[in-house]
């Protein structure tokens, strides 16, 4: 306890967890999906990114860029993620048009589920020379909703989902 005179100690949260993370260029939103028959599946440009994040997710885990800890903590808390595509070119591609595949690969390969990314950050940038995607996800340890709104739906029947910070 502080005495007369003194300052009392700062309580620090606590330290930023991150994985960053260079993917491949992810396809367009135009390259993703195919239909078959009455079913769209993912094009092989899709299912070759697909491959290569949890190809590169491994190599990360091997060489320490990606920790168990690190996981842990990312599996348990808010994400923010902010991720910069690096185009050839300044306008043949949509800024967010591989948000999703991109989010949903790393998410997958990290087993993560991306209903917890809270915070979104994308950046466009150019590269003609080495197209790229820098990723990073961040464990947001503090994170509140407002409280003015009510779900008005009905209860999710999912409390013992193990990804679910709510729960």
């Amino acid at each position: 306890m502080p005495t007369a005179g003194s300052v009392a100690p700062l309580h620090l949260s606590a330290p930023p967890v991150t994985i960053a993370l260079t993917l491949p260029l992810p396809p367009g939103v135009n390259n993703q999906y195919l239909t078959v028959g009455r079913r769209r599946v993912l094009s092989k440009p899709a299912q070759v990114f697909n491959r290569d994040v949890g190809k590169i997710v491994e190599r990360a885990r091997r060489d320490g860029l990606v920790t168990p800890a690190a996981e842990a903590v990312l599996k348990k808390t808010f994400l923010g993620a902010y991720l910069t595509f690096f185009f050839e070119t300044p306008m043949r591609r949509d800024l967010d048009g591989g948000l999703k595949i991109a989010l949903d690969a790393l998410c997958r390969a990290l087993d993560l589920d991306d209903r917890s990314v809270v915070d979104l950050h994308l950046t466009k940038r150019i590269d003609p020379l080495h197209p790229r995607l820098d990723i990073e996800l961040e464990a947001i340890h503090e994170w509140s909703f407002d409280r003015d709104y009510v779900y008005l739906g009905e209860p999710a029947a999912r409390d013992d989902d193990p990804h679910d910070p709510l729960t």
